[in-house]
């Protein structure tokens, strides 16, 4: 079985072959788009990301003793790392990964090709908000819960009837206001028995939507977690909800992320105590022999939100 020979080398080193034009084929780990944005001259890509990843080696070279010289984004990514270990276990045995990856290669002052050679694009593994007025999305955001007694589980989506978000030194705070009766469920879609279960979600055994038609949300304080990586929880979020025309506090980890064009996408999940609200059916902390009417006190709860930027 032969020897895969791995090494990291430096973006000296490499310029020297390129320049000496010692047979080396350089390989592009990040995604096309990237590609297509800032890369090492004569390199082709082929993204480590996507399931095809070796096909595209494939399609640049089947001579697994072919010197690659493998680069990513910088010497904190790994993907040149990971390209390299999928390529040995493939049987390529003369594999180098570029010191420091492209940004290495740009701080030694070598050349770089692309569209946006003077603005490479930002790596953006940490959350950084930008400061400003957002307005939510209604047709993109919406509110999952799940609700269960000992033997069934039901789940549906409420609305978000309007929304604001502000931001300020990257910290968001805003008001939701969520319409209870556009309350629906999944579980028993097709079934006789769903309308009778959003008529009970209505009455005043639970939401009382005659009463109370909106919940309302307000983020007193959303604060960025420290290393605040774009893939992880990111945001600890406190807060208030009035529902059923009770306030009380809530706090939740998010996950937040803010593309290109500006817009932020957020995302959570937890656990709601509904009786807080006193929303009180069904609970053993309040009611003897309920039988078939037990319901868990626990609505968990996931929540996305679009919010696009307004000023």
């Amino acid at each position: 079985m032969a020897t895969t020979h791995t090494e990291s080398i430096s973006p000296q080193t490499v310029k020297r072959w390129v320049d000496e034009e010692k047979p080396l084929i350089l390989v592009h780990t990040l995604t096309h788009d990237h590609f297509k944005a800032i890369h090492l001259p004569g390199a082709s890509p082929a993204c480590v990301f996507e399931v095809t990843f070796l096909d595209q080696i494939a399609a640049v070279t089947t001579d697994k003793h072919a010197r690659l010289v493998l680069y990513g984004s910088s010497g904190e990514s790994m993907d040149a790392a990971v390209a390299a270990e999928k390529l040995a276990r493939e049987g390529f045995d003369n594999l180098f990964i570029l010191d420091g990856g492209i940004r290495g290669w740009l701080a030694a002052g070598y050349p770089a090709e692309g569209e946006s050679v003077g603005t490479p694009p930002r790596p953006d593994r940490m959350l950084a908000l930008q400061d400003g007025t957002y307005r939510v999305d209604t047709s993109r955001s919406v509110i999952e819960w799940a609700g269960h007694n000992p033997h069934t589980k039901h789940d549906g989506t409420v609305r978000i009837k309007m929304g604001e978000i502000g931001v300020k030194d990257g910290k968001p705070v805003g008001t939701f206001e969520i319409d209870m009766n556009a309350i629906e469920n999944k579980s028993l879609a097709g079934d006789e028995l769903q309308p009778v279960l959003i008529a009970h979600l209505k009455s005043d055994d639970f939401f009382f939507t005659r009463l109370f038609p909106t919940a309302t949300f307000t983020i007193k304080s959303g604060t960025p977690i420290n290393e605040a990586y774009v893939s992880a929880p990111n945001i600890d979020v406190q807060g208030d909800l009035t529902l059923r025309g009770v306030k009380a506090g809530l706090s939740f980890p998010a996950t937040a992320y803010q593309g290109p064009d500006g817009t932020i996408t957020a995302k959570a999940r937890f656990d709601l105590d509904r009786t807080r609200w006193r929303i009180i059916y069904g609970s053993t902390r309040f009611f003897e022999h309920l039988g078939m009417h037990l319901v868990f006190d626990i609505i968990h709860v996931e929540v996305k939100i679009v919010a696009q930027k307004i000023a």
